[in-house]
Order: C-alpha cells, then sequence, then structure tokens
C-alpha cells in the first residue's frame, strides 16, 4: 500500500493535467473560468494543507494505534473489508462535512474552501492547514475503535478526497443515472453556491445517498445559475487571509463575551454569515 501521505502526491499530475485541460478549453469564456492569482492562491493552500496533514498525522499516529488496541474487531485486509471501510468513512465524512457548515469552531477552517468566486478543479486544492487544528481527524476515530488500521482508514480518506476532485468542475453538466447515487460535479456545483436555495446542501464526498437520505440534497436548476463563494463580501488571494479569515473574527468576538456559556455559543454555535449577497464574476487578470 502507498504511504498514506503520499497519495494525493502521486496523483497529482492527474490533478494538475485535468487543471490543465480544463482551463485550455475555457480559456476564452466569460465570465473567465480561471484567474491565475486565484489558481496559485489554491495551490499554495494545497502545499500548506499536505504540509499540515503530514505534520499531524506524524503527531498524532501514536494515539491512533494507542486507541486501536480498544478495537472491538480484528478486521483483516481484503477487497470486501475495503469496500465497507470506504462506505464507512464516506458516511462519516458526509457528517464531518455537514458539522463544518453548522458548527463554527469547524467552519472556521472549512470556509477557505468555499471562499473563492470561481469553481474549477484548481477549487479542489482550495484547503486550510488548519484542520487538525480545528479536528476533523476525530471523525475518523470510530473506524479505529471498530478495528480497522490507522493506515487504511486514513488511505481510505486519502481516496476519498482524491475523488472528490473530479466534482469541482463547470465542464460536465450531468451524468445521468450516476446522479441519484454519486456525487458528481452537479450536485457539487450547488454546494459551493451561496444562492439562498442552494446553501448548506449536498455534503456527500463520494456518495450522495447520505443527503436524500438525511435530507440536505438539493438539485442543480436550470433556472437558478449558481454563484460561488461565501455570503460575506470576502475577496483575497493571499493564502495567510484565507486560512485565518474566520479564525480571526471568531477571535475578536470571544473576546467580547462576558459568560462562559457565550463563549461556548461563539466558537461552537452557528457560523457567523451575512445575507448572502449578488457579486460580480472577477475579471480575468
Amino acid at each position: 500500500m502507498i504511504p498514506v501521505e503520499l497519495i494525493l502526491l502521486v496523483l497529482s499530475p492527474v490533478f494538475l493535467g485535468f487543471i490543465g485541460w480544463e482551463w485550455y478549453r475555457a480559456r476564452h469564456a466569460a465570465p473567465a473560468l480561471y484567474r491565475w492569482q486565484d489558481t496559485l492562491a489554491n495551490a499554495v493552500l494545497a502545499l500548506l494543507h499536505q504540509g499540515s496533514d503530514m505534520l499531524a498525522l506524524l503527531l498524532l499516529m501514536p494515539f491512533f494505534l494507542w486507541l486501536h488496541q480498544f478495537r472491538l474487531f480484528d478486521i483483516e485486509l481484503s477487497v470486501a473489508t475495503i469496500a465497507i471501510a470506504f462506505l464507512l468513512q464516506d458516511f462519516l465524512y458526509y457528517w464531518f462535512h455537514r458539522a463544518s457548515h453548522h458548527v463554527r469552531w469547524l467552519w472556521a477552517s472549512h470556509v477557505a474552501h468555499h471562499s473563492s468566486r470561481l469553481m474549477n478543479f484548481s477549487t479542489a486544492f482550495r484547503q486550510s492547514l488548519t484542520y487538525p487544528l480545528s479536528g476533523m481527524w476525530l471523525f475518523w476515530t470510530p473506524m479505529i475503535l471498530l478495528g480497522f488500521t490507522p493506515s487504511v482508514v486514513f488511505a481510505v480518506v486519502a481516496l476519498n478526497l482524491a475523488f472528490q476532485f473530479f466534482v469541482h468542475t463547470q465542464a460536465v453538466r450531468s451524468l445521468g443515472a450516476l446522479e441519484w447515487l454519486f456525487n458528481t460535479p452537479s450536485h457539487h456545483r450547488v454546494h459551493h453556491a451561496c444562492n439562498p436555495v442552494y446553501i448548506d446542501k449536498n455534503f456527500g464526498g463520494v456518495l450522495i445517498i447520505w443527503d436524500r437520505l438525511f435530507g440536505s440534497f438539493v438539485a442543480e436548476r436550470d433556472d437558478e445559475p449558481c454563484r460561488y463563494g461565501i455570503t460575506d463580501d470576502f475577496h483575497s488571494d493571499n493564502p495567510l487571509t484565507i486560512t485565518f479569515y474566520e479564525w480571526r473574527r471568531m477571535w475578536r468576538d470571544c473576546l467580547t463575551q462576558s459568560s462562559l456559556r457565550s463563549l461556548g455559543r461563539t466558537l461552537f454555535g452557528a457560523p457567523v454569515k451575512s445575507a448572502p449577497t449578488e457579486h460580480k464574476a472577477p475579471s480575468p487578470d
């Protein structure tokens, strides 16, 4: 098995190839599908994210190995158990992703991914280096306690994220019957949109069935074009500004709280979001 921390790096030439193809295909599109400043910021954020994930995995692996001794079962590696691990991780990812839109502490990391006004393959790279701090890894611990080894768990996590690269595009309109089962570009465009009818919908990673089961599914509509980005009036191509935007706001709000109860609501209540605003597409500079 490829080392967990290298899976996404090994696949990076494939990702870059798709970005190049999409850019070339849409280079004369209006409004512009790509801006070099936005794409460069996404690339830097991807590198920072990979670095923080590698460091977190190194620091936390002793804890995961310790936790694994309390497992309920000894799960041997096979095609069937890998399939079960993939399904279970996708289910847990749905709840992590949904929580990341409804718990401010988690949103502080996840908002970086949603902050671009563009939607293209490079948007998949737009990740936060603070995910280990906000506790994304906690959502995978049930798999370790069930009996999956930490290396299998995080390999499946990486493969799930690799699949999600391919849903960040406007090049594919519909995949027919596959739209009922899988997360697709159409479903994920809805997820990245800040239109009131679309906001906080379609949290699935690989499968869209969780959204259909738990009432968070909305289909893309021809009469309601997606507007991408967050509801705040946020415009920045600075990777550090993108990363710490919500953390800074949350910290300022914490300083004004007068009780532990209000502090808890500030940190772990619903994210503070502005009313959705109309915004113009970035110019192709």
